[in-house]
Parts: C-alpha cells; sequence; structure tokens
C-alpha cells in the first residue's frame, strides 16, 4: 500500500516562491507516476506537474505552470518536489501528492494513491 505525506505549504505574497514536499513509501517497484495536483475552492482537481519514478529526466507540466513550477524527486529518501517560483494569486489551492502504477495521466480519476493535500494561499 502506497502511503503519501505532503508538507511545505504557506502563505506567500505574489511573485513568491514555495517548495512542497511528499514523502512516499511502500511502493515496491520504479515505474510508478508521480505527480502535484491542485484544487481551488469550487474548482474541480487538475493536475499540475507529473513524472515517472524511473524517467527522472522527463516531467510533464500543465500550461499555466510551465516555467514556474519544477518537479523532481530524490530517490534515497522517495521524495516528490514541487518547487512553485513567481506565484501568483491564482495558484491558491490545496495541492495533492498522487501515484498511480505505470504511464502519467492527467486525469486525477487515474491516480489510486493520494496524500491528505497541502494549503497553497497566495495574496496580492
Amino acid at each position: 500500500q502506497v502511503q503519501l505525506v505532503e508538507s511545505g505549504g504557506g502563505s506567500v505574497q505574489a511573485g513568491g516562491s514555495l517548495r512542497l514536499s511528499c514523502t512516499a513509501s511502500g511502493y515496491t517497484y520504479m515505474g510508478y507516476c508521480m505527480g502535484w495536483f491542485r484544487q481551488a475552492p469550487g474548482k474541480e482537481r487538475e493536475g499540475v506537474a507529473l513524472m515517472r519514478t524511473d524517467e527522472p529526466n522527463n516531467a510533464y507540466y500543465t500550461n499555466d505552470v510551465k516555467g514556474r513550477f519544477t518537479i523532481s524527486r530524490d530517490s534515497a529518501t522517495n521524495t516528490l518536489y514541487l518547487q512553485m517560483n513567481s506565484l501568483k494569486v491564482e495558484d491558491s489551492a490545496m495541492y495533492f501528492c498522487a501515484a498511480r502504477g505505470g504511464r502519467c495521466w492527467w486525469a486525477p480519476s487515474h491516480y489510486d494513491y493520494w496524500g491528505q493535500g497541502t494549503q497553497v494561499t497566495v495574496s496580492s
């Protein structure tokens, strides 16, 4: 059973930076897709950044965050990161870490494992 625990959310002014962390345990083989999703009040959950654990040099970003956010993973500690720079008010949301076996998908419904979420609030 994969367990995911996020941390690192908080409040920041527009233009600032935050780094989210997701510590993963319980998966027994390489080849998972791990990603960051977010959900703002009244909106659907959406994918932000994805990567496969066996392809550390490949990452996928939604257009809204491309060039501002960076997903990475420390294989030694099984920790997934999301570095968020040049934050905008519209980036405010609950951010979730998720994982699934196999290829990456943008649709949240494809993911089997979820963390509890960490809140990011960006003020103007």
